[in-house]
């Protein structure tokens, strides 16, 4: 590891270089448009009583992208009664992980917070449990960047930003669901989902916390690391040259450094700039890109596991913004 990236003082003034896709809002708005018109009423069950006490938790599916039904934990604060309105702070899960066990995500809930943790579609092996197939089947240990990537509206990316929005608008609705003040939160490709989810939601989001986010000005970050996710489109198109210009084309309208200038909500945002999975100036990219009330926490000797010790600043920031 070293600092390979661009200096500090560069990475406080760096923008990506990729130019928008024109009519990015529309093309957006379409594709939420459509998956709330396929949309079915959600689905919500009390799980294990007997094992989370006074935790309630409840094991949840929703509508995505096309309608397709997407799992999700519920867990609420110890003794807050159903009806209670809370804050409710929407959990994005990393680069092939699923939403896991309840037990994983309990932080939240003892600090007040109420959270929905969004199963990611077509991933849940690689390091914890999933629970929903991307089109037939379950959990896999998969590799997504180019599922799709020759069509920008059927790109997994485009289907997984969409099930992310339409988890904040469900997470709005749900019982005891304080709809003005919503959170979204994650690390990596959790990150990415959460800058998504509040430029596709602004209106809905209110706090959002992205820490070493994924999927930033992308069409660098494939170019300046070997490391997967990323490598998997050099990879493919080392293979596919005739495809190059369609599929960066297709990640151009999911790079959150151009999606994030729609963002309304206060950003906290955390960078590692020995990060050779996500990196740093990809992570500036889309932080420099925000207009909104913002702030960045850099480890400058960061890699791509955050450390435990920013759990209380990401933290004290969520309930600041959604508990006061």
């Amino acid at each position: 590891m070293a600092w390979y990236d661009l200096p500090e003082s560069a990475l406080r003034e760096y923008r990506t270089s990729t130019v928008e896709p024109a009519g990015l809002d529309s093309w957006w708005a379409e594709r939420l448009r459509e998956a709330d018109a396929a949309a079915a009423p959600p689905r919500l069950e009390r799980h294990a009583p007997d094992v989370y006490g006074p935790t309630a938790v409840w094991d949840v599916e929703f509508s995505g992208a096309r309608g397709d039904r997407i799992r999700a934990w519920y867990l609420r604060p110890a003794g807050a009664n159903d009806d209670e309105p809370l804050p409710v702070v929407v959990t994005f899960i990393g680069y092939g992980g699923g939403r896991g066990t309840p037990s994983e995500h309990v932080l939240l809930p003892s600090a007040g917070l109420a959270t929905l943790v969004m199963d990611t579609r077509g991933q849940g092996a690689r390091w914890t449990t999933g629970a929903t197939g991307d089109g037939p089947g379950g959990a896999e240990l998969s590799t997504v960047m180019t599922r799709g990537i020759e069509n920008a509206e059927g790109y997994y990316y485009t289907r997984l930003y969409t099930d992310a929005a339409r988890a904040v608008t469900m997470a709005a609705e749900l019982p005891g669901a304080d709809a003005g003040r919503i959170g979204v939160s994650g690390a990596s490709q959790g990150g990415g989902l959460s800058l998504a989810a509040a430029a596709l939601r602004p209106e809905l989001v209110r706090a959002c916390a992205a820490d070493v986010p994924f999927l930033c000005d992308i069409r660098r970050a494939v170019t300046l690391v070997d490391s997967n996710p990323y490598h998997e489109v050099a990879e493919f198109l080392s293979n596919h040259a005739d495809l190059v210009d369609v599929a960066l084309g297709t990640l151009d309208h999911i790079d959150n450094a151009l999606l994030a200038t729609r963002i309304r909500a206060q950003t906290y945002v955390s960078v590692g700039l020995m990060d050779l999975i996500c990196p740093p100036s990809t992570v500036y990219a889309a932080y420099n890109a925000i207009s909104a009330p913002k702030q960045i926490v850099v480890n400058p000797f960061g890699v791509h596991q955050v450390s435990r010790q920013y759990d209380e600043p990401r933290l004290r920031f969520l309930r600041s913004r959604l508990l006061a």
